[in-house]
């Protein structure tokens, strides 16, 4: 080979390993069922800090994804929120995502993605991630944690979702949104999910609700909160936000238990 060969066809491998790349800083941005930052619609603006444990994730000063606090010093969200290449700033203390007066911004220590979770375009098994703050944060009326279920919920179960995430008209919201919605039946939410493009829904590590409002772009993360306890993690759903035709679906935080605990634990 010649050295113009050899030459033409490093500039050529170099050309693909950056496209590769740059789609990878991407990725949390084209599409709800690709784990994109999945906001509320058909909802309303949550009462200032009636859910202390809600967190905005933030890359370069904007919001990209949801989590919650489950400890002073652990977040917990979706794995598709981090690509291994974008830092993230946990936000505290938020509702109104533009006054920065009332919250805190906390720099992540250690990102902790499941690790059976494979970062490719949807992939959506094991969507679930730690983030282990680099402080620990001070709880307070507007800054706490919510207790992780480790039993299922019941198929008709009321719950809700909350988030900063798109709003009806396509916009994203600077305020705290939330929605109540329905947990339905995880076999018939298979069905329906295998039916349209054949996208594989767990019974046993996935949770499917529905109802007049739900999650859309801009929500990821954030958690699915039945009575006073979260239950899910929101990770994918139909494109078109809260269609009638395909559930919204959450990681179920019962299947990771031991994980978390384990991660919590020994970090």
């Amino acid at each position: 080979m010649t050295d113009s060969s050899e030459s033409s066809l490093i500039i050529f491998i170099m050309t693909i390993i950056i496209s590769l790349l740059l789609l990878a800083s991407l990725l949390p941005h084209l599409t709800f069922t690709a784990h994109v930052n999945v906001g509320i619609v058909n909802g309303k603006e949550a009462k200032p800090h009636s859910r202390p444990y809600m967190v905005s994730l933030q890359e370069c000063g904007n919001h990209i994804c949801g989590g919650f606090l489950i400890s002073d010093q652990f977040v917990l969200t979706a794995a598709h929120c981090w690509t291994g290449l974008n830092i993230l700033m946990v936000v505290v203390g938020a509702h109104d995502l533009r006054d920065s007066k009332s919250s805190d911004h906390i720099r992540v220590k250690s990102y902790i993605p499941h690790p059976n979770y494979t970062y490719i375009l949807n992939q959506h098994a094991d969507d679930i991630m730690l983030l282990k703050l680099a402080k620990k944060v001070e709880l307070n009326n507007k800054v706490g944690v919510i207790p992780k279920k480790g039993e299922d919920v019941k198929p008709d179960t009321v719950c809700s979702v909350a988030g900063w995430g798109r709003l009806n008209d396509g916009s994203g919201s600077n305020l705290l949104m939330e929605a109540k919605v329905s947990i339905m039946d995880i076999k018939k939410c298979r069905d329906i999910w295998q039916r349209f493009d054949s996208t594989s829904v767990s019974v046993s590590q996935m949770i499917c609700v529905n109802g007049h409002g739900g999650s859309c772009f801009g929500d990821s993360g954030g958690p699915l909160v039945c009575g006073k306890t979260a239950v899910g993690i929101t990770s994918f759903g139909d494109p078109r936000c809260n269609s009638s035709d395909r559930p919204n679906v959450y990681t179920k935080i019962s299947a990771y238990i031991q994980w978390i605990d384990e991660v919590t634990g020994n970090v």
